[in-house]
């Protein structure tokens, strides 16, 4: 099982509800295997400061995904700039997939227009580096958001058409959902997302998370608690729809909204308890994992393995390419020259 997530920024509530809870899941039923994938976020962030924060993003990127649930012993964490053969590998894809098959990814132009950067060659690239991490550890699964969809199933249909061209190197790996759809953000106007500005953290402290619902979007036409709402479309009860458990009680608060018998503020006090519910039992893991070198340990080590895996695969891939082939006839002609 392959999953991991770009060095960008810390995580939040969107990728515990797209990923996260899937990866903890399914943790101990897979080989898994946890991507830094510092090369995808140059794609979007590429200046001199962007790279010099990666070795404190990473070792952030880890803690949170071990502060949510995600055992040490059980993943394997690596930093994918550190493994050049995944570039190799996706060289030895590109000839499989047409630009035009790229462009009509629409997730790619929405990627573009959040970092409010140009189509890069790269980033039209994007989707081949991807599947590049899944099929350089062969993985039969691969647990991600809704957002994330497409882009593995440009990965399937590479890993079939390899197959199909070259004999069967790679599995077709799962799309494994996400168990709730895309989050959207405390604007209320896009999905959440690190860039916009729009998250809660999973490593902001009770504080800093009342403070963010309190100024969470709602409805815009209702300017007084005794005026009725609407609660379609509306993302504190959204959130709540996600997490809170007191379905009765969240049913009555919805009622109560769109008759203007309830205020806003009595809404979100609600949803800041839920969430920091959720929270709490993360901020004493991270506590626990905070130990001084242990995520760099985890790195380190972790990325010698797959990079072991990972020259394995290119091997294979050009043997079944009969890349190696020409290379040995090459070099035995050359030997055997005075």
């Amino acid at each position: 099982m392959l999953t991991g997530d770009r060095p960008t920024g810390p995580l939040h509530l969107g990728h515990l509800v797209g990923s996260l809870r899937n990866r903890i899941r399914l943790q101990a039923d897979y080989d898994a295997w946890f991507i830094i994938a510092d090369l995808h976020m140059l794609t979007t962030k590429n200046t001199p400061e962007d790279i010099a924060c990666v070795d404190k993003r990473a070792r952030d990127l880890v803690l949170d995904a071990l502060s949510a649930g995600i055992e040490p012993d059980q993943v394997v964490f690596y930093l994918q700039s550190a493994i050049p053969e995944i570039h190799e590998l996706a060289g030895l894809l590109q000839s499989l997939v047409s630009v035009s098959r790229l462009e009509r990814l629409p997730a790619l132009k929405d990627m573009a227009r959040d970092a409010g950067v140009e189509m890069s060659f790269a980033l039209l690239g994007y989707p081949i580096l991807q599947s590049a991490d899944i099929l350089s550890v062969r993985a039969n699964a691969v647990p991600v958001g809704k957002d994330n969809y497409a882009f593995v199933e440009v990965t399937r249909e590479l890993a079939r058409r390899f197959n199909g061209k070259y004999g069967e190197v790679f599995p077709v790996p799962e799309i494994i959902a996400g168990e709730a759809p895309t989050l959207v953000g405390t604007d209320g106007k896009r999905k959440m997302s690190k860039s916009l500005d729009n998250a809660i953290a999973l490593s902001d402290d009770a504080t800093t998370v009342r403070k963010k619902v309190m100024r969470m979007y709602t409805d815009p036409n209702r300017i007084r608690a005794d005026i009725p709402g609407t609660v379609e479309g509306n993302p504190v009860f959204a959130w709540l729809d996600v997490f809170g458990s007191d379905r009765e009680r969240i049913g009555e608060m919805k009622r109560r909204y769109e008759t203007g018998t309830i205020g806003d503020v009595e809404v979100k006090a609600l949803l800041a308890d839920v969430v920091n519910e959720i929270l709490e039992p993360m901020r004493e893991r991270r506590e626990r994992f905070a130990e001084p070198g242990l995520v760099d340990r985890l790195i380190v080590e972790g990325t010698a393995q797959v990079r072991l895996e990972t020259q394995a695969t290119v091997l294979a891939m050009k043997k079944a390419m009969g890349l190696t082939g020409a290379w040995n006839r090459i070099r035995r002609k050359a030997e055997r020259s005075p």
